[in-house]
């Protein structure tokens, strides 16, 4: 009969008691355990203060939607169904600018003042996946302004109205436009100097208001050609054309087909995203 063999004994006759090294296969945390659980705390955050973000990205939409959907009408200078053309404008340009917003603004203040990107680093998942968490989480919040700008609109502009069937299509073109506001947010949240961030966010957020064909219609610019190409140029453009051309029917307005806008959508999602990430990344290590 073999014995196990004793603890070793110490200098004073006392014994260690044996170290078990920890199983092999003991649970840890995976990263999508790590990952949704980063996510939950930004939305629980956020669901705090919920109040204060639905009324920052709710004014300036419903003040747009008000003068140019109802004094305008009321006065006569725009046309009839003009509301139609304005609403889903109005709903894809929330989404985008408050999923910028929400990438670009923190990504300086983690970096520079507060420093709080110290504790996420610390998350076990990798930096890029950290990176990746942001942008969901900027789309989600992009997306929650725009479903609240819907009814919204519907109760301020008359004559407005959506068929069922291609709500859901419209709605999926939506996220991609919020995804799009993310990732470029992402892009110049980690490519510019916290310095100059207030700048570049002024110079930038008018240009992609009235360049993304939120108020008028990409295809009636055939007399401004130069002004139509610039537009071009806005992935924003191609959102807003997709919403209208599935909730508006083609005999009321032509709108640029989502034959076209999703690809476009699809691969700038896949470039800033690719850059912003490597700009998270580097911005991290250094």
């Amino acid at each position: 009969m073999t014995t196990a063999p004793s603890a070793p004994a110490g200098p004073t006759g006392t014994t260690f008691a044996a170290i078990t090294p920890p199983a092999a296969d003991a649970p840890t945390p995976g990263l999508w355990r790590t990952f949704v659980a980063v996510l939950w705390r930004d939305t629980f955050v956020t669901w705090r203060e919920v109040g204060s973000f639905l009324t920052q990205v709710i004014i300036q939409p419903l003040f747009m939607l008000f003068v140019f959907g109802t004094v305008l009408n009321q006065l006569g200078y725009v046309v009839p169904g003009y509301a139609a053309l304005l609403l889903p404008g109005i709903v894809v340009l929330t989404g985008f600018v408050t999923a910028l917003q929400n990438t670009m603004l923190p990504m300086v203040v983690e970096f520079s003042w507060t420093n709080e990107i110290e504790d996420r680093l610390l998350a076990p998942m990798p930096i890029a996946l950290l990176a990746v968490e942001k942008l969901l989480f900027a789309t989600l919040r992009g997306l929650v302004a725009a479903i609240v700008m819907v009814p919204i609109g519907l109760v301020v502009l008359d004559d407005v109205a959506w068929p069922a069937v291609a709500l859901p299509a419209a709605a999926g073109v939506l996220v991609l436009g919020c995804l799009v506001g993310a990732a470029l947010g992402l892009v110049i949240g980690t490519s510019i100097p916290p310095q100059h961030i207030n700048v570049m966010f002024s110079v930038l957020l008018l240009p992609l208001t009235f360049t993304g064909a939120t108020q008028f219609p990409l295809l009636g610019l055939d007399s401004l050609r130069w002004f139509q190409v610039l537009c071009l140029v806005n992935p924003l453009t191609y959102a807003t054309e997709s919403v209208r051309a599935l909730l508006i029917p083609a005999e009321q307005l032509r709108s640029l087909s989502p034959a076209i806008g999703l690809p476009v959508l699809l691969a700038a999602i896949a470039l800033l995203t690719a850059l912003g990430v490597r700009g998270f990344v580097r911005r991290s290590r250094s």
